[in-house]
């Protein structure tokens, strides 16, 4: 199937548009693909045409993509002024706590929920989490959640006030390190070196790496906008 246009609107029209219910209310989530799940989180502005390709290309590699709604307009592609007010509202929200060190954005609770009900759908022996950016620390909280096997934390950018800061509660944290340690697990971290703040990032990872069996890895620039797989 043709990729739509990165510079149009994505109606998202090959993906299954569901209402689920998670921890008492309904979140929007696309679904795609066959095979283990694995839950693909935005970056902020939302789920961009780029988001929707790279979605596509994780249900290519044999995976069913659940991709829910966080934030934005699903499927556009970010213009100003909905951008910035997304990013706002999103820097802001109490969902997130984007500005707080040490504790864990509340939005995690529903996705690891949707990690549960994924792995019951999907069946196999575990589901895979990658967060981008904005999200990409939840990865991490994610493995509070047993069903989640794989998480990948993409340029982990939250705490936005705090480089070296954790954006997971200590409590949780120590639980995922002793998860990881009893299971043998690995979480996956990345960045570009090309990044603006990637030596910011890299400090954060680096904490990361000291607390948990992550392994770190540096992407070269030239990949960072890819216009093929």
């Amino acid at each position: 199937m043709t990729t739509p246009p990165l510079d149009r609107d994505d109606p998202l029209d090959d993906f299954e548009h569901r209402e689920i219910a998670l921890l008492g209310r309904k979140h929007r989530v696309y679904t795609i693909g066959s095979g283990p799940a694995v839950i693909v989180m935005t970056e902020m502005p939302g789920i961009s045409p780029h988001v929707a390709r790279f979605a596509r290309w994780v249900r290519d590699a044999g995976f069913t993509v659940y991709m829910p709604h966080i934030f934005g307009k699903d499927g556009a592609v970010p213009r100003a002024p909905r951008m910035l007010f997304t990013m706002i509202g999103g820097c802001i929200s109490r969902q997130f706590r984007a500005f707080q060190a040490n504790e864990s954005s509340p939005a995690t609770q529903w996705l690891r929920a949707l990690a549960a009900l994924a792995h019951k759908e999907c069946g196999g022996k575990g589901v895979g989490a990658i967060g981008m950016c904005f999200t990409g620390n939840f990865a991490l909280s994610m493995m509070l959640e047993p069903s989640v096997l794989a998480p990948v934390l993409a340029q982990p950018s939250l705490p936005l006030n705090d480089a070296a800061g954790m954006h997971i509660a200590p409590d949780e944290l120590a639980a995922v390190k002793r998860r990881m340690e009893a299971e043998d697990l690995t979480v996956l971290a990345y960045r570009f070196e090309g990044d603006n703040i990637a030596r910011q990032r890299a400090s954060r990872l680096m904490r990361m790496r000291s607390a948990t069996a992550l392994s770190a890895r540096c992407c070269p620039t030239a990949r960072q906008t890819p216009t093929a797989r």
